[in-house]
């Protein structure tokens, strides 16, 4: 396998090693494309400039909700009033403040915890197979970045403080070898029915490259934590079903569980894609849980006894979890990550590719197995405009 770029990955490689050690272990629905891409504040000039070149239209749509990005960036942020939490698709507004995700403030972000318990999952079985065995998680080599070069976190401000999720490079169909997508759950972008889009996003690939310990890091400088730098998020996209259903362990949204964000270099001008030497498919097929094969998830679990520091992976054959016969089927692994890997991709290989099929949503408070939604039309759809309309920004 040929990798684009100035890095090789081994993620395939990795993953297809991980099957031969794990041998024995660990139909979506048209879900129309809601929550279309939504812009935000485009970065400053790559040299440091904290300045913000924010559109005509984006700026009276702010002007609209009140918002003066200048206060904004002096705190105004904090401000989770309802009147003042953007919740719409078209809402999303990302303004850059410059500085804001020092090392510390990253080490101390926390999981967003997406448990649902096993009453909830067993409540309507509907086609659910047998709840799996846990599969342990097991630590990515080191440095990720020629492991798991895809890979990274995605950092958010929410009314409950900062917060942390995991994410995955993705290509662009309309821009290849140039990608500056991210793929991630859409809890990690948007609260759900009862809140709106989360604030400061940012994403930090191959986050703490050489998986020191939390003591080690202590005093860590920015290229130590941040070694390809922070891309913060210009535009996001998540689901409509995401956005009127989601909640706190879920719910309806929970099988639309996914958002794909546009993001650029805090500075620099230099793509994603190129900075990390690689990027990989998304497989929209939504295969059923019987034909995917196995499946590997990846990410950064926060709680407990994870600390949110170290890449972990899990490999696993999925069984079907359905919450309801209204919605599509999820996948589910056996899995003992954490919260903070929500958002984190699902891979499979393919004919020797490694491809992006789902990506962590919900699991049960005791952390024996992870679901994620299955990718189909809509998720698809989501993913061409943002491609097609936002990529080449």
């Amino acid at each position: 396998m040929r990798i684009p770029g100035p890095r090789r990955t081994v993620l395939a490689a990795g993953l297809m090693a991980a099957l031969a050690l794990t041998a024995t272990a660990c139909d979506s629905g048209d879900d129309r494309a809601g929550g279309g891409p939504t812009a935000s504040a485009s970065q400053g000039s790559g040299n440091g400039d904290d300045r913000i070149r924010i559109p005509d239209d984006i700026k009276d749509r702010l002007k609209e909700h009140g918002i003066d990005v200048d206060q904004w960036k002096k705190g105004a942020w904090k401000n989770w009033d309802k009147d003042q939490w953007l919740s719409e698709a078209e809402d999303f507004v990302n303004p850059v403040i410059t500085g804001l995700w020092k090392p510390e403030r990253m080490k101390s972000a926390k999981d967003p915890a997406k448990t649902v318990s096993v009453q909830d999952a067993a409540a309507d079985q509907g086609v659910s197979d047998p709840e799996p065995a846990p599969v342990d998680a097991r630590a990515e080599q080191t440095p990720y970045h020629e492991h798991a070069a895809p890979v990274g976190k995605v950092f958010f401000d929410s009314p409950e403080g900062s917060m942390v999720c995991s994410g995955t490079v993705v290509k662009d169909v309309n821009h290849p070898g140039r990608s500056n997508l991210v793929w991630t759950a859409g809890h990690c972008v948007h609260a759900g029915r009862k809140g709106g889009w989360y604030r400061n996003i940012a994403f930090v690939p191959s986050y703490n490259d050489q998986g020191r310990t939390e003591a080690q890091l202590a005093g860590a400088d920015a290229s130590e934590v941040a070694p390809y730098g922070q891309w913060w998020a210009d535009w996001a996209s998540t689901s409509d079903e995401w956005i009127s259903g989601g909640d706190e362990t879920g719910g309806a949204g929970a099988p639309y569980d996914y958002a794909v964000l546009h993001v650029k270099p805090e500075q620099g001008t230099k793509s994603l894609e190129e900075t990390v030497g690689n990027a990989l498919d998304v497989d929209f097929s939504a295969p059923s849980a019987q034909d995917a094969g196995t499946v590997g998830a990846w990410g950064y679990p926060a709680a407990p006894p994870y600390d949110g520091q170290s890449m972990f992976k899990c490999v696993d054959e999925p069984g079907r979890l359905s919450l309801s016969p209204a919605m599509p089927t999820m996948y589910r692994i056996g899995c003992t990550m954490t919260g903070g890997s929500s958002g984190g991709g699902w891979f499979r290989v393919v004919d020797g590719r490694t491809e992006l099929v789902s990506n962590t949503s919900i699991g049960p408070a005791a952390h024996t197995w992870l679901a994620g939604p299955q990718l189909g039309r809509g998720a698809q759809a989501l993913y061409e405009r943002m491609s097609r309309q936002y990529g080449g920004r």
